[in-house]
């Protein structure tokens, strides 16, 4: 087989684990600002994870819909390739973090110090969430397994498409999407290769039992309407969290959307309000920078 990963996607800091797979890391920009000392992402806020003791990455960079918002690219997206090991995976943490962070040491860059640069070292966290649908990859359950075994804490951001398979993972947090309201404004915002709008209500299903979050990218003029029915179905489901997040125009969204489409924090924050007034919810947290309201359970 040959090659898979991309060159263009090398030059953009991925950093693939084997060269017949897409299995890659790339540290986010949060990762790299907390390394120099600035600000971390609002998962610090929300859930206490050091920005720049976290991994970001993905088993596979395939993935079974075609989101409009989405930053990441569908023109380098492989159609074949053959399934990274889990322990090639877990080697090649620690080493392709070093290689993708190596700009930021502190010998290189005097805004990092020598702690943060030892720590970063030593991650803590793995984000599953870089780019394409994690349960495309068949070995998931046991890759999680593995990083539990290894000390680190593990989140999994999935779309949803694949019940049987976020059933049989057990991540420390869960994350599924939930970017429509109803199955017409799935088919049409989240373009799914077929329809999944049941397949992504039986992994909402899943999530009242576990420690996990409903995440809803609300894009301006397509998707941010009816959130009672938004409310009807977290209420359905009972995740412990709800991150209702602006759409950001970035990346590859720029090609199919437009900055218009972009709402503004106050907008995002008034339809969390509705979503909560709606069902058994309340706001506990928000980030203005990120344009993010994170919702809580009511217990």
């Amino acid at each position: 087989m040959p090659s898979v990963p991309c060159e263009a996607l090398r030059r953009q800091g991925y950093q693939f684990f084997s060269p017949s797979s897409s299995a890659a890391l790339k540290p986010c920009m949060w990762c790299k600002r907390a390394l120099a000392g600035g600000d971390m992402c609002y998962k610090h806020q929300f859930y206490g994870i050091f920005s720049h003791r976290c991994v970001q990455m993905t088993p596979t960079l395939r993935c079974n819909q075609r989101c409009r918002f989405c930053w990441r690219s569908f023109e380098h997206e492989v159609s074949q390739e053959e399934e990274c090991p889990t322990e090639t995976i877990l080697a090649g943490i620690h080493r392709l973090q070093k290689k993708a962070l190596a700009g930021y040491n502190s010998v290189l860059d005097n805004t990092v110090t020598d702690e943060r640069w030892q720590e970063a070292l030593e991650p803590k966290h793995i984000a599953i969430s870089l780019s394409g649908e994690p349960t495309l990859y068949r070995q998931l359950p046991e890759l999680i397994d593995l990083f539990n075994r290894n000390g680190y804490t593990t989140f999994l951001v999935s779309n949803g498409t694949n019940p049987g398979m976020l059933a049989r993972c057990q991540p420390y947090q869960m994350y599924v999407s939930l970017d429509a309201p109803d199955e017409e404004t799935y088919i049409s915002l989240c373009r799914p290769l077929d329809n999944y709008w049941e397949e992504v209500q039986k992994s909402l299903s899943l999530l009242a039992s576990r420690r996990s979050a409903v995440r809803i990218t609300l894009v301006k003029g397509l998707n941010d309407f009816a959130p009672e029915r938004y409310a009807s179905l977290l209420a359905e489901s009972g995740p412990m969290f709800v991150e209702v997040k602006g759409y950001m125009y970035l990346g590859y969204s720029r090609n199919r959307l437009v900055r218009e489409n972009m709402p503004e924090h106050e907008r995002v924050r008034s339809f969390a309000e509705k979503i909560a007034a709606a069902c058994d919810y309340r706001i506990k947290d928000e980030n203005v920078l990120s344009r993010v309201v994170c919702l809580e359970r009511e217990i």
